[in-house]
Formats: C-alpha cells, sequence, structure tokens
C-alpha cells in the first residue's frame, strides 16, 4: 500500500466530535432557533392575512396582492424548512471525511 492510499484511509477515518460538555447547550441553542422559526412563520401568516383584509376593505389592491404573495412564500419557505435539513443530511451524511 502506497502512502496516498494509507493517508486516505486515515483520513476517511476522522469524524468531527464536539468538545465534552458542548453537546447539550448546542442542542438547547438548537432548538431556540428551530422554535423561533417556527414561530415567525405564524406571524408571517397573521401578518399576510391581516394584509389581505386590510387590503379588501379599504380597497387597496396591491396589499392583498402582496399578502397572497406573503401566504405563498411563508409556504414554500415552510415547506423548504422541512424538506432541506434531510437532503442536507442525506448530502453531507454524518460528517465524516
Amino acid at each position: 500500500m502506497d502512502v496516498m492510499t494509507a493517508t486516505t484511509v486515515m483520513a476517511a477515518q476522522v469524524c468531527p466530535k464536539a468538545p465534552p460538555g458542548a453537546v447539550g447547550p448546542t442542542n438547547e441553542i438548537t432548538s431556540y432557533v428551530l422554535w423561533g422559526v417556527i414561530v415567525l412563520f405564524g406571524l408571517g401568516i397573521i401578518i399576510a392575512i391581516g394584509a389581505i383584509i386590510a387590503g379588501r376593505v379599504f380597497s387597496l389592491p396591491h396589499a392583498s396582492k402582496v399578502g397572497v404573495i406573503s401566504v405563498v412564500v411563508v409556504f414554500a419557505c415552510a415547506i423548504a424548512y422541512l424538506v432541506l435539513p434531510g437532503m442536507l443530511n442525506g448530502i453531507l451524511g454524518k460528517g465524516c471525511i
């Protein structure tokens, strides 16, 4: 076995690990961020529905259009929020080199 093959085999066995004691705080921060994103989705829907209603009540067609577009964008982002982590996990795997 030559040096290049031996180096490649050794590099393939390297997996990143969090330092001791870092897993708990990292998981807590991640969970706060995920819940914050869910709250922002809810706020986005509420604001979009408010824009649609305000546009209809005050005869502002542009506000209604923006509200409808906002609902579509929030739903597209929610779908991406559910799909993209699985795609990244499938591409990157466990992160081992």
